[in-house]
């Protein structure tokens, strides 16, 4: 696409799609977009861009008519504005498509992927580009993040230089194109986190999962590398066939990047990490969590496989902000300290939970959860959803989001899980929506607890009325 373009997106408040819309309003075109339940950050990010949000979906929206849409990987036959564009012959890709023909031609493509951890990854990797630019413009990185890094205020960036970071989503790409979006972004460096099965709602099993990420792998020429991590057997089978070069880091004696002597201060993590058995640096990380340390830990290792200088990675790290909705302090109101985190699967809720343990050492943990990503909403990880919350003192689970999207026989139970906490001493309750959750917990909260809100979406606005809630009343002191 050389001159300017109406570009239409379908969807344009999905994390991706809505960094593609800046990003293409940065290219020169005009951009709109519509979707339903918008909500922040990427709401908040597309008002700043004064990027229009149509709502809800309409015909309408597509008058007068764009030279071309993108469809969201959420959007699905039967929406209204998709119907419209097929009748009409509106020509359409995906977002993934069109991130690879506009804007990584001739860029150094270098993908952060795996089940956990890659949105907090890739916004750690960019950082340490950024602090090594300072010296040398050529390191400058264009950017595509799955969330809000707050180092840069921005999920995206692009720069005239070549190196291009961007966040590998293993999620399908389309209706009409179900293989993964990281397979349009041909890596030619990649980081793999982990590898679980997740997203069950495409992914019918383990192996499913672990094809897709052999396919990725299978992208990485022989002159590229692989960082991959060395704690987990099914991340060793989906590198076990690379062509190129692949470095392996964890805590194993043997690992290509060891880390050593991990060390928690408050929110603040320390540790000593060695290179092929030398001494490479020691990393302070204002993070808590071992699995914040692994995060930082790939994207050292990346960083300097490509050459960026050791200092320039110490320093990136520690003034790495984190990401919104990755243990962020949304509020201190009251005494009670209330986080967000972008809970979608049970392994995450559960390293969640332990970096707060580990952060405000003897307070009261709740957790309050909204079984709302594609896999929570399902029964299939049920019995590792209890072990997870059973990490809290106090644990709050809302009914499950539209819970009549999914099959009867695959539905998550959440007063299951709740039973088996409370069978476990674990005072639990399963209330109906984010308005009964801050009537009932309010009363009971007591200065010093830290509450955990866990949720992949907006959660009816519990994030603001909590707080709002909890000011209106002093707390239990006892």
């Amino acid at each position: 696409m050389k001159t300017s373009k109406h570009i239409h997106l379908i969807g344009i408040c999905g994390t991706a799609m809505a960094s593609l819309a800046g990003m293409l309003q940065l290219q020169g075109h005009r951009v709109t977009g519509s979707d339903t339940a918008a909500y922040p950050p990427m709401s908040d990010l597309l008002a700043s861009l004064n990027i229009p949000i149509h709502e809800p979906y309409s015909e309408k929206n597509l008058d007068p008519r764009p030279d071309l849409v993108v469809v969201g990987n959420a959007i699905s036959r039967g929406n209204v504005e998709l119907e419209h564009v097929l009748d009409t012959r509106i020509p359409f890709c995906s977002m993934a498509s069109i991130l690879h023909d506009e804007f990584l031609p001739g860029r150094e493509s270098l993908v952060v992927a795996g089940t956990h951890g890659k949105t907090t990854t890739t916004s750690m990797l960019a950082w340490i580009y950024q602090a090594a630019s300072r010296r040398n413009a050529a390191l400058a990185p264009s950017f595509l993040i799955g969330g809000v890094a707050e180092n840069f205020g921005t999920s995206f960036m692009v720069r005239p230089a070549k190196p291009f970071i961007l966040e590998g989503d293993e999620y399908d790409t389309a209706f009409f194109d179900k293989g993964p979006k990281f397979l349009h972004y041909f890596p030619d460096a990649l980081i793999l986190t982990h590898v679980e099965f997740d997203h069950a709602d495409i992914y019918a099993d383990l192996p499913a999962v672990k094809t897709a990420f052999k396919r990725l792998v299978n992208l990485v020429p022989r002159r590229g590398r692989i960082v991959a991590y060395d704690g987990s057997e099914n991340v060793s089978e989906c590198v076990e066939k690379a062509f190129c070069a692949v470095e392996r880091y964890g805590f194993n004696p043997l690992s290509h990047w060891r880390l050593t002597d991990l060390r928690h201060e408050g929110s603040v993590t320390r540790w000593s990490l060695t290179r092929a058995g030398v001494p490479f640096a020691d990393l302070m990380l204002p993070m808590a969590g071992a699995h914040n340390a692994l995060n930082a830990t790939a994207a050292a290792a990346l960083a300097a496989g490509q050459g960026l200088p050791t200092e320039d990675i110490v320093e990136a790290l520690a003034t790495f902000k984190s990401v919104k909705r990755r243990l962020e302090v949304r509020a201190v109101v009251g005494g009670v300290t209330i986080i967000d985190d972008f809970a979608h699967h049970p392994t995450a809720i559960r390293e969640t939970l332990r970096a707060l343990r580990e952060s405000y050492q003897g307070r009261r943990l709740w957790a309050v959860l909204e079984p709302r990503s594609n896999t929570l909403r399902r029964n299939v990880f049920e019995l590792d959803l209890v072990e997870s919350l059973a990490l809290a003192d106090q644990v709050v689970l809302a009914s499950v989001f539209k819970s009549e999207n999914i099959p009867a026989a695959e539905r998550l139970h959440p007063e299951h899980v709740v039973a088996a906490l409370n069978a476990r001493k674990i005072p639990s309750a399963l209330l109906a929506d984010a308005d009964a959750i801050v009537e009932t917990i309010v009363p009971q909260l007591r200065e010093g607890d830290v509450l955990a809100i866990l949720s992949n979406g907006g959660f009816g606005g519990i994030y603001e009325k909590l707080p709002a809630a909890i000011a209106t009343r002093a707390p239990v002191t006892s």
